[in-house]
């Protein structure tokens, strides 16, 4: 099914879903899209890394119509009676909760651990006990390790390298065990550098595009790790979007894998670094500063690069936005909310 073709069906038999971490950046991303598709959506968050401000920049952009059809729960995904409480009634579950960067889990991995181990498991038990149809959570490229192979394709990983990417390898685990065990099937997105809007460009474990947008806009010192030769796999949102809603209505035989989110292509920083910096420009932005390289950061991987064609295979996924388009459209965002700011 094309992501045309399952944006109709939704439209012509709504659905009542779960977005956990609604208040964040890809959850919040999800819950637009969701309620523009006229779709019932069950949010649930704990604002440790999400933002009202979030929910509330969705409210403005859908009709009043679409956001009554929202029902909010703070509550956490630690908690399991919270997890049965957003189950309830719940046909797709979208899990995105978790607390993300390689850096915090290296400075806490007891609170990385709590989120994204007992987090998931919570999540896993509450939906199978609630007998919601489908269940997709946020996996990582992370999982990948030290495999040095490139394209990564999802049947060949290799030993994780910071705390968070033990948190995802077990996440799969969990996931491949429910589905043994009960019967369950929940599927993995292994993300891969995703970015957007409303993700947040502040605090020491900001993702690097935010991040760097951020610097500029307040005309701040921007830092480079390593050399600047490190190379990701860059994904715009708006294909995380349509990977979740492909994978949350997919065939039954195509639900219970892993799969990777991507766009098949490297960037090195350096490259990023120009490409910002231009796509500023183009919004009366100037940034003439010369970035600061310093060490390598413990725990990346030095190269990272996603073969897609099981999820175009099985999911129909067809990404629409490569990073060059992803962040023409990303920085206005930026500009508007973060411009002369620091």
């Amino acid at each position: 099914m094309s992501f045309d073709e399952c944006q109709a069906a939704l439209r012509q038999q709504p659905r009542r879903w779960l977005v956990t971490g609604c208040a964040g950046f890809i959850g919040s991303n999800l819950l637009e899209t969701l309620l523009k598709l006229d779709q019932q959506v069950v949010g649930l968050d704990n604002f440790a890394t999400g933002f009202q401000a979030n929910l509330d920049e969705v409210k403005s952009l859908v009709t009043p119509a679409q956001w009554a059809r929202f029902h909010f729960i703070e509550g956490d995904i630690r908690n399991l009676e919270d997890c049965a409480k957003a189950c309830e009634g719940v046909v797709h579950v979208l899990h995105q909760a978790a607390l993300g960067s390689v850096p915090r889990s290296i400075a806490d991995p007891i609170a990385t651990n709590a989120a994204n181990i007992t987090g998931q498991l919570n999540m896993l038990v509450a939906a199978k006990d609630a007998e919601v149809k489908s269940f997709v959570y946020a996996a990582s490229s992370s999982t990948y390790g030290d495999h040095p192979a490139l394209p990564k394709v999802e049947d060949r990983i290799g030993k994780p390298l910071s705390p968070y990417a033990v948190t995802k390898v077990v996440n799969e685990m969990y996931a491949e065990v429910f589905a043994g065990t009960y019967g369950f099937k929940a599927t993995g997105l292994r993300y891969f550098n995703v970015f957007g809007k409303r993700q947040n460009p502040n605090g020491a474990y900001a993702a690097v595009i935010p991040a760097w947008a951020g610097a500029m806009l307040t005309n701040d010192t921007l830092f480079i790790n390593g050399d600047g030769e490190t190379s990701r796999d860059f994904c715009f949102i708006e294909n995380a979007v349509q990977a979740n809603l492909l994978a949350a209505t997919a065939t039954d035989e195509a639900q219970g894998e892993v799969y990777n989110v991507a766009v098949n292509a490297r960037t090195s920083l350096n490259q990023l670094f120009d490409a910002i910096q231009a796509a500023l420009a183009e919004q009366g932005v100037s940034y003439s500063q010369t970035p600061t390289y310093r060490d390598f950061r413990p725990g990346d991987v030095r190269h990272s690069q996603a073969d897609i064609g099981k999820a175009r295979k099985l999911l129909g996924y067809a990404p629409t936005y490569t990073i060059q388009d992803g962040i023409h459209e990303a920085m206005p965002w930026y500009v508007k909310h973060f411009r002369g700011r620091g």
